[in-house]
C-alpha cells in the first residue's frame, strides 16, 4: 500500500480549477446537507464501495471528508481493492472552509 499523500485545500482547489482532480466526498447525505463542495461526488464511508467510484478519466481522485480522517481510511480500503487512489485532502471541509474556499450550504 501506498503512503496517503496530504493535499492541501489550495493544492484541491487548483486540482479541481485545472480540472485534473476527481474529489470524492465520503461523507454520510445529512452531512453533505450542511455544508458541500459543488464539484466532488459523494460515496458515503458508511457503505463504501470503492466500485461507486465514477471513472476518474485520468484525473486524480482525492478523498474529503469532515477533518481528514475518514478520507484516509477510504484511500486506505480503495488501495486494498487494487486501485491507486493515495490522496486526501488533508483536514477536510474544515480546513476547506478556514482556508477561506467556497462551498455549498445548505
Amino acid at each position: 500500500m501506498k503512503p496517503i499523500q496530504d493535499l492541501s485545500p489550495e493544492d484541491v482547489a487548483q486540482g479541481l480549477a485545472d480540472d485534473t482532480i476527481l474529489l470524492v466526498d465520503v461523507r454520510e447525505p445529512h452531512e453533505l446537507a450542511m455544508a458541500r463542495i459543488p464539484d466532488a461526488v459523494n460515496v458515503p464511508l458508511s457503505s463504501f464501495d470503492p466500485a461507486a467510484i465514477p471513472d476518474p478519466a485520468g484525473k486524480r481522485v482525492v478523498f474529503l471528508c469532515a477533518a481528514g480522517v475518514r478520507s484516509i481510511k477510504a484511500s486506505e480500503i480503495a488501495q486494498g481493492a487494487g486501485l491507486p487512489y493515495d490522496a486526501h485532502l488533508e483536514g477536510g471541509i474544515r480546513a476547506w472552509a478556514m482556508a477561506g474556499y467556497d462551498f455549498d450550504r445548505g
